[in-house]
């Protein structure tokens, strides 16, 4: 496949494979932001963050420590 770099071959499970024990911030449908170390997925996208921040329009409301978030409830995980 001529023009097609490494990234871009990636399935989107393996990108979420790569950032395992790193850091993402995690939007979800509602508009809460959760920043964390991203621990665990399935296939589903349900997702386990550890050290985890709540925030909301812009600011940290609070520290939650380990978090399980529900797949259909994510619009977006992006690394930090």
């Amino acid at each position: 496949m001529e023009g097609v770099t490494t990234m871009e071959a990636l399935r989107p499970i393996d990108l979420l494979n790569n950032a395992r024990n790193k850091r993402v911030i995690v939007e979800l449908k509602n508009g809460k932001q959760f920043i964390g170390q991203l621990k665990a997925f399935d296939i589903h996208i349900n997702i386990v963050l550890e050290s985890a921040e709540e925030r909301f329009d812009g600011e940290i409301k609070r520290k939650i420590g380990k978090v399980f978030l529900r797949g259909d409830t994510i619009i977006l995980i992006s690394p930090e």
